[in-house]
């Protein structure tokens, strides 16, 4: 267990290379199978890993949730994940991976722990037409042979978190405040998200706040779109900005990221001007510093309807004030 946590810690300062680790764990047998398959989650999402402790059952207290457990102080509810999956543990749960989640901690309750791999973004395909589980939001592909049966199901934390607590991850738990967005007509806001939960909640938000938006399951999605529409800007000897208002990216997503997806943007002479905001579940100083690294104009935890659009209407502000200036600077 000890060595789990160790590689936790050593490896969570990643490259930004699109890369990144996968826990590997196991939740027992599926209920239409005798397998046990292998399950997968984000490093960046684990705080730490700690074998199953005693924790307290509240009255009227509802499965999946088992209980609340105090870690180093912290009161946290326990999620018994292999019931979320359909799965059976044969030698029980005995695993608690504890997570940070959009300003949120929980414990998940697994049956073993195997190992934890690095992988290349373009090793994660999603899952929503090759998976019927609910709760899977990617299949990672734990070899660089893409026929291989070497397979993990990526669990999907937000649409797991959002029907157990709905009201703690509603994108409109509160109402919008008025604000202005320097929007120029016919221009568009990409998206960039993989979860279905996640981008249902964006689509309204944004529809919320008059911002027309075209929206992508992966990075690599929303970049090939940028970059047909650019090459349309050019063909029209227009500014790219006429087309694109924004990026609203997710970090974690099936062929390329979102660190990936930005610094693309950000690094083409085309598209360096338009505003980039990270909308991510994924916190933390090393995660922070990353995106500050591939020149993100915004960032905002998930799931928080005011603070998104305070973000969006900041560097749209800021875009056009730019704007402005190299404008009054040509003339």
């Amino acid at each position: 267990m000890d060595n789990f946590q160790k590689e936790i810690d050593d490896r969570a300062n990643l490259t930004l290379s699109n890369r990144f680790e996968l826990l590997l764990f196991r939740l027992g047998k599926a209920s239409q199978s005798d397998a046990s398959e292998l399950y997968g989650i984000n490093v960046f999402k684990l705080r730490e890993i700690v074998p199953m402790p005693n924790f307290t059952r509240p009255a009227g207290i509802r499965p999946p949730l088992m209980g609340m457990v105090n870690i180093r102080d912290q009161i946290i509810p326990v999620i018994d994940l292999a019931a979320v999956a359909g799965c059976t543990p044969s030698n029980g749960l005995n695993i608690l991976l504890i997570t940070e989640y959009a300003r949120s901690v929980q414990a998940f309750a697994v049956e073993s722990v195997e190992n934890i791999t690095r992988l290349d973004w373009t090793q994660i395909h999603t899952a929503e037409k090759a998976v019927n589980g609910k709760y899977i939001t990617s299949i990672a592909c734990l070899d660089d042979h893409q026929e291989s049966n070497n397979l993990a199901m990526v669990i999907d934390v937000e649409q797991i978190l959002y029907d157990i607590t709905p009201a703690n991850h509603d994108l409109h738990a509160k109402e919008l405040s008025p604000r202005k967005f320097n929007i120029k007509p016919g221009a568009t806001a990409i998206v960039a998200e993989d979860s279905k939960v996640a981008r249902a909640m964006l689509e309204k938000g944004l529809q919320a706040m008059d911002i027309p938006a075209q929206l992508h399951v992966t990075g690599k999605e929303a970049w090939e779109k940028i970059e047909q529409i650019a090459q349309q800007a050019a063909q029209e000897g227009v500014p790219v900005s006429d087309k694109i208002s924004l990026v609203l990216t997710d970090l974690e997503m099936p062929e390329m990221d979102g660190f990936t997806l930005t610094r693309k943007i950000k690094t083409d002479p085309r598209l360096r001007n338009i505003p980039v905001v990270i909308h991510s579940s994924l916190s933390g100083n090393a995660n922070e510093d990353h995106i500050r690294k591939v020149n993100a104009d915004g960032y905002v935890a998930k799931f928080e309807i005011n603070e998104l659009a305070a973000v969006i209407e900041q560097v749209l502000k800021k875009s056009a004030s730019q704007g402005e200036n190299a404008l009054h600077a040509v003339r």
